[in-house]
């Protein structure tokens, strides 16, 4: 494909855009989301910018995100998001048009594929690379994927959960699940409107995620975890009332509110293992399993997932970057 120095490495994410540039390293991480006034469809953001908008906007804008359980849902929106990421990172000026890698979920269709190939080569890319982000985030998490062992990764991003079996190269055994860190946001701005009666946002949400997310009481037992919040104060709408209120919340309540989707995660990957060829499996028992994406910073779900599995669970070291440095080796070496 004749890679050069503008090559670029597109972890395409639901809820976040990573771009990993040649020799660079990664030079964007962004949130998939476009403001655009609906009238006229003039883009008034993108990136954080339109983040902050989200649930804020009036009704001439709308904030937007293109891609939904790690598909492409707005063609023309999600267009103009890899333009704006690729005009950020790249100095037309001093660039021709880059040769681009991009990481998609592991069951895509063939018709979900081309429309990320359209939609790249219509943003300005010369040459379009796609890669499954189970393998990318093999790569970024530094396992060796050319070997003859079996490794698993798990993937935890934000519309998907990518889990596959990788060896000598390939992919032996996939699963792709349409749950991961945006179905944990839901499920804790529910499970808040069901117990209080209180409405809040999915931004709300989301930072409940980060500060409560949690799997299992064993984490914050743990003598390094003892001065870890346990409570966190948010405000919403009372939805009897109608008028701004605040409560408490502990640890143990969020872990009610996502237990579903980490349940449905965990099923997930013995789903796979259990499809997994003896060989493979005696060098995951090994190895371990590896975890990688936003959703392995769930505290205390590496325990969760020891449990239940019988497997020694591995944290990548950098989750949230690991597609994005898969996909920019494989820029750099093809």
């Amino acid at each position: 494909m004749g890679f050069l120095s503008n090559s670029v490495g597109i972890d395409l994410g639901t809820s976040n855009t990573l771009v990993y540039v040649n020799k660079k390293g990664i030079v964007i991480n962004e949130p998939s989301v476009v403001a655009i006034n609906v009238y006229n469809n003039e883009v008034r953001a993108v990136g954080k910018d339109a983040k902050e908008m989200l649930g804020k906007t009036p009704h001439n804008i709308e904030a937007v995100r293109p891609l939904q359980d790690g598909v492409i849902a707005d063609f023309n929106i999600a267009k103009v998001l890899i333009k704006y990421f690729i005009s950020k990172a790249l100095d037309y000026k001093k660039l021709a048009k880059p040769n681009i890698v991009i990481c998609v979920p592991v069951g895509v269709t063939s018709i979900e594929k081309k429309a990320v190939l359209e939609v790249a080569q219509n943003a300005g890319a010369k040459n379009v690379k796609l890669v499954e982000e189970p393998m990318a985030a093999a790569i970024g998490a530094g396992i060796d994927v050319g070997a003859a062992i079996g490794n698993m990764v798990v993937d935890i991003g934000g519309g998907t959960t990518e889990i596959a079996v990788i060896s000598l190269g390939g992919i032996v055994v996939s699963d792709s699940l349409r749950v991961a860190g945006d179905s944990l946001d839901i499920e804790i701005k529910d499970y808040i409107k069901w117990k209080y009666k209180l409405d809040i946002g999915v931004s709300t949400a989301e930072k409940i995620k980060h500060e409560l997310g949690n799997a299992c009481q064993e984490y914050y037992e743990i003598p390094e975890n003892k001065e870890i919040p346990t409570t966190m104060t948010i405000t919403g709408r009372d939805m009897v009332l109608g008028l701004p209120r605040s409560i408490e919340l502990t640890n143990e309540e969020i872990r009610e509110a996502i237990v579903e989707t980490i349940n449905n995660i965990v099923s997930g990957v013995k789903r796979c293992l259990e499809r997994t060829p003896p060989e493979l499996s005696s060098d995951i028992f090994s190895n371990g399993i590896y975890l990688t994406g936003g959703g392995a910073l769930i505290k205390g779900l590496d325990i969760f997932m020891e449990k239940e599995t019988g497997l020694k669970i591995k944290i990548a070291e950098n989750p949230l970057d690991c597609v994005a440095l898969g996909a920019g080796k494989l820029c750099e070496d093809m």
